[in-house]
């Protein structure tokens, strides 16, 4: 890219305001085809003679800038004339912006937006012209008087267009790669459910459903008319408008009106919302055909499917897709809406295998796993965020993603290339937590999130009451167990691994367990490991003796129904806890908590109208109340990876070798889902599940692609091998 064109940049601080670079130029012969190829220090919306190319938004994307930034290439035969214009318009974005609670991270990667691109005409004749991006290039002011992720953005039409001046070199120095992610464009298209008038007299428009995006209004108004939206995820307890826990996000989006009837859109930004406020609005009614609420993010192919005969389960798997959809914006964030949106290590680990059910997410997953690969410290150090905003000092289960992210990625898709690929990382992430600790084979020590938000230590407090050295050392020996799976898949010796798992469990069981349980004494230790997620982690890692399994996966159960029936679990214990239930012979205890609607339970937030998974199991309270505004996101999916259980339990699909080839169907049935009706559409083809009841007996369909074979197992434990075809089966 180098030999077409050069960064170039304003030639005038224009601090969080877009611009637009152009170029005039003239054609004299038949064109064949034509080519743009852009990237940018920021966010950029290219249009050819007034057109907009293509139908992508929020490009570039966000990588770790520091080490590259990604090229994309646009087909613009079509938009070509003899003469010509070329403008691309380049807001912050990721780059320039601002990132990070409080909005401490400003000008993180640049303090100034930049530009690269080329236009490429082959001629008829096999000629080719390169129009790049120089000196010669001119800049202009845009309406865009104010963009950034967690302000806003404000577009005046009443401030002349101004010529800031000719384009002048820009010093940024990353490496240009090609596209390898998903490109990011508008999805579902939701129209308003309702107009409010609140009890404080605020109009409000609730579009229904808690996304990510933006809202599309159609209007006209008298010049210099104002329209300011506020976006929130909420109403409170008095039906009034709430985003409080935005902190710092302004989330304001401001149009200064010119007389003339338009469509709105911002182009520079994106929300996390269900309700705006119409904070100043110069109309006396609301039409709500005037407004649009557009869902934006990676464009990734929906794989799965699922439908049962409990409604409440099939609103937590809308708000499971929907939690997905909100945060695969590009890079797999924490929550789209408050002053964070980043890339957050544990979330992104414990949901990623639902998340490649849900979505084709190969590709997405491709472009962060790198980023992880280049932002991996010397010592083999991970981040809690990728890509990382600052260096910190690494977790336990938020770095394991090194090791989890590319073995579910591997496991859903059988790339054996990407994860010989990614097993360098994997390894140097081993070997780091080999040396972190203070003993051989534990990690003791460090800095960690433990069992982040769990309700066993306080219902307010952030992390869990879980010893964070014991999850620390399951986790260690957790990412061991995967890295010597990988390593055995691609051929490799790994009896050197092995033989540390083994040793990492020998530590763990000496240090952590005795008599068949948990022990809650451990000296120097202030916290607790005789605990819900303790247990967990103990059977669902394989942590314990066999000879003491069903003493563990009795305490289990034990510690649940001491409860009420309800979980304690945070972050770490929540996604495995189904599992390692229903691994031990308690599917019928995790049904029931799978279905438990008293908080700490999935099915809470759905009885409280929640269209996302929330971050808090108790985000808001029976009285109506909010958790702090310190830390409390309405879509956050990390909970949401409790439909890996339900898709492979419940559904019974389980692939035996990596992308389906061989896959394992046995399922669970339960009269209180009524039925299940599951679908994936794998490499390998789609495969089908749908279990109902009828009488006494369960009948089983299944649909089998060609290139598949599926082991059958009914829960009698007869076992049948299928091959391509329709399957009917009764017990």
């Amino acid at each position: 890219m180098a030999a077409f064109g050069k960064w170039i940049r304003s030639p005038q601080a224009t601090d969080l305001a877009a611009v637009s670079f152009e170029k005039a130029f003239s054609l004299t012969k038949p064109v064949k085809k034509a080519e743009l190829r852009v990237t940018a220090m920021g966010v950029y919306v290219p249009t050819l003679n007034g057109a907009r190319v293509g139908d992508s938004v929020l490009m570039p994307g966000w990588t770790a800038y520091e080490h590259r930034v990604q090229l994309q290439t646009y087909d613009v035969t079509a938009l070509l004339k003899k003469n010509n214009r070329l403008a691309i318009g380049v807001g912050v974005g990721w780059a320039v912006g601002i990132k990070g609670k409080n909005l401490h991270h400003h000008n993180r990667y640049t303090d100034h937006t930049s530009l690269l691109a080329a236009l490429t005409v082959t001629y008829a004749d096999g000629s080719e012209e390169t129009v790049a991006t120089d000196t010669t290039w001119q800049v202009y002011t845009t309406a865009v008087t104010m963009n950034d992720f967690y302000l806003g953005e404000t577009q005046d039409y009443t401030k002349r267009r101004r010529l800031l001046g000719a384009a002048v070199r820009s010093d940024v120095k990353t490496r240009v790669v090609p596209q390898t992610g998903e490109w990011i464009r508008e999805q579902d298209v939701i129209k308003p459910v309702a107009v409010l008038k609140t009890p404080k007299n605020e109009w409000v428009v609730d579009f229904g459903q808690n996304l990510a995006g933006y809202v599309r209004l159609h209007l006209g108004g008298s010049k210099g008319a104002r329209v300011v939206l506020h976006h929130g995820e909420v109403l409170d307890a008095d039906g009034n408008f709430y985003n409080e826990n935005y902190r710092a996000a302004e989330s304001r989006v401001t149009y200064v009106l010119d007389g003339r009837e338009r469509d709105l859109t911002p182009l520079f930004t994106f929300q996390g919302f269900r309700y705006v406020r119409l904070t100043e609005y110069p109309f006396e009614t609301v039409d709500p055909d005037a407004f649009t609420a557009v869902a934006v993010h990676s464009d990734m192919a929906r794989t799965g499917d699922f439908v049962c005969g409990n409604p409440k389960i099939n609103q937590l798997y809308h708000n499971i897709l929907w939690g997905q959809k909100g945060n695969y914006l590009d890079i797999p964030t924490d929550c789209p809406q408050r002053d964070e949106r980043l890339g957050w290590t544990g979330d992104t680990q414990v949901f990623c295998r639902t998340g490649a059910i849900n979505f084709d997410v190969e590709r997405f997953f491709t472009k962060w796993m790198e980023d992880m690969a280049l932002e991996q410290g010397e010592n083999g150090e991970v981040n809690w965020i990728i890509p990382h905003p600052d260096k910190q000092e690494p977790s336990a289960a938020w770095g394991d993603a090194a090791c989890v992210v590319p073995y579910e990625i591997w496991r859903a898709y059988g790339n054996k290339k990407l994860l010989k690929k990614h097993f360098p990382v994997m390894k140097r992430w081993v070997d780091y937590m080999h040396r972190a600790g203070d003993a051989e084979f534990l990690w003791l020590g460090g800095t960690h999130f433990g069992d982040w938000l769990a309700m066993d230590n306080g219902e307010d407090n952030l992390s869990g009451a879980t010893s964070k050295d014991y999850i620390a050392s399951a986790y260690f020996a957790y990412s061991t167990a995967l890295l010597a799976k990988a390593g055995r898949a691609l051929g490799r010796d790994m009896r050197e691994y092995e033989a540390l798992h083994d040793r990492v469990v020998a530590a763990i069981r000496a240090r952590y367990f005795k008599d068949g349980r948990t022990d809650m004494t451990v000296d120097g230790d202030e916290w607790k490991t005789e605990t819900q997620t303790g247990y967990v982690l103990a059977l669902h890692f394989e942590l314990c003796d066999e000879k003491d399994r069903a003493a563990f996966a009795a305490r289990l159960a034990a510690l649940v129904e001491e409860n009420g029936g309800r979980m304690t679990t945070g972050f770490v214990g929540t996604p495995y806890l189904l599992h390692a239930l229903s691994e031990n012979g308690r599917t019928d205890l995790a049904y029931s908590l799978l279905l438990q609607e008293k908080t700490p339970s999935w099915l809470y937030a759905v009885n409280h109208g929640a269209t996302t998974v929330w971050e808090h199991w108790n985000s808001q309270k029976e009285d109506g109340s909010f958790w702090s505004t310190s830390m409390n996101s309405f879509n956050h999916y990390a909970y949401g990876a409790v439909f890996d259980w339900i898709f492979g339990v419940a559904a019974g699909i389980a692939p035996l070798t990596a992308g389906y080839a061989k896959t394992r169907v046995a399922p669970h049935p339960d009269r209180r889902l009524g039925f299940v009706k599951t679908a994936i559409e794998t490499r390998h083809g789609a495969l089908s599940v749908y279990w109902y009841y009828r009488g006494e007996r369960v009948v089983y369909e299944l649909t089998v692609p060609a290139d598949m074979t599926v082991e059958f197992v009914l829960p009698s434990g007869k076992t049948h091998t299928l091959t391509g075809g329709k399957y009917l089966f009764g017990e």
